[in-house]
Order: structure tokens, then sequence, then C-alpha cells
């Protein structure tokens, strides 16, 4: 029987709520996919694959269970006029592409310049954790990341650079496997300080 299931507000639209299947639902589909793909769900090796599957895809899709808001509830006020960016750099991540939901594996790198207070750096980490686990584009993600940080915490400007391999390029399609797709937003004076951005950049090495 089905349940209702909230999404964040990211991914809603119109304010309408989707409704998710149940995991017998999701298992029947996954027997779809491989009887489409010629195999039978029957076959020994396959017994038990559409369980299996179901459960990777709540790990590997849990982001839609979180906010990345939440994860950045608890500051700390106490920064003794400390003035400078914060970078938590090569945040690895795998996430799934919302065209083809192959993987997009890649590195994070975030800043961002506090001004009335500071979050554990963990939490930087497991923002991008939240949005990597969705269905996502490199670029959706790269700008959910920085609207979350920005409205958390308000601080003076935040930088986020995603680099990232898409096997939907590398595997199918153009085959191009040693390819990188690299995305960048920046907000405050990471924005409108050049050189805010460039010593960013220049961290990055």
């Amino acid at each position: 029987m089905a349940h209702e299931v909230i999404k964040p507000d990211a991914f809603q639209k119109g304010g309408q709520k989707a409704m998710r299947p149940s995991r017998e639902e999701a298992e029947a589909a996954v027997q779809v996919l491989l009887r489409w793909a010629g195999e039978d769900p029957a076959r020994e090796g396959l017994k038990d694959t559409p369980g299996r599957v179901t459960r990777a895809y709540e790990e590997f899709f849990a982001g839609y269970g979180k906010s990345a808001e939440d994860e950045l509830t608890k500051t700390f006020e106490d920064i003794q006029d400390f003035d400078d960016m914060v970078l938590v750099k090569d945040i690895e991540f795998v996430s799934f592409c919302e065209h083809h939901m192959l993987p997009i594996i890649g590195k994070a790198h975030v800043a961002y310049w506090p001004d009335q207070k500071v979050v554990g750096i963990s939490k930087l980490a497991r923002v991008v954790d939240i949005f990597a686990k969705r269905l996502v584009s490199q670029e959706n993600m790269t700008r959910l990341v920085l609207e979350s940080i920005n409205n958390a915490l308000a601080p003076k400007g935040v930088a986020v650079m995603i680099a990232a391999d898409h096997q939907c390029m590398s595997i199918r399609g153009v085959h191009k496997a040693h390819s990188a797709t690299v995305t960048t937003s920046f907000s405050g004076v990471f924005k409108d300080n050049p050189q805010v951005q460039e010593r960013f950049l220049r961290f990055l090495g």
C-alpha cells in the first residue's frame, strides 16, 4: 500500500506532494527492468536482486529524508573576531544524475566567510552528502549547497566548487572516460571581491 512522503522544498513543484510506492511495488519494478533487459527474474542468481536493489536505493537516495539547513542549525558564536574564510576541500561524494540515473563520482570544495557564527566543519560535508544522495544535476547540486549555507548561517559569503566524473559520459554515449565536469557558485565576498575568489581557487591548487 502506497504512503505519502513529503519531498524537500527544493524538489517540490507547485506545492504538490509525491506519493511514494511501497517496497513491494519497487521490487516489482526492478523485476520489470530485469525482464526488459532480457533476463529471467526467477533465475537463481537474480531471485533476491529486486530486494537488494531496493535496499541499495534506500542508501543511495537517503538525502530525500534529510534537510541540509537542519544540519546547520547548531552553530557557535564565540569566534573571537575570526575574519577569514573557512574551507573544507576534497569532500568525496557519489551521486546519481537525474538524466540517466548513473553515478557521478567527485569531490566538492566548500568555503564560507563567517559573520556572526560558525558551524562544525563536518556539517559542511554532511550538506554535500544530503544533496549528493538525491537525483540531481551537478549544476543544481552546486547551487543548493551554497544556498543552504547562505540561508542557515548568513555569512559574508560562500564558495562552492564541484569536480566530478559523470559515468553517463564515461561508460555510455560519447565514452569519454577521463573527462571531468567542474561547476562553481559564489556569493557575497567570494563573488564581489576578485581577490577573495582568486585566493579560494588558489587554495584548491
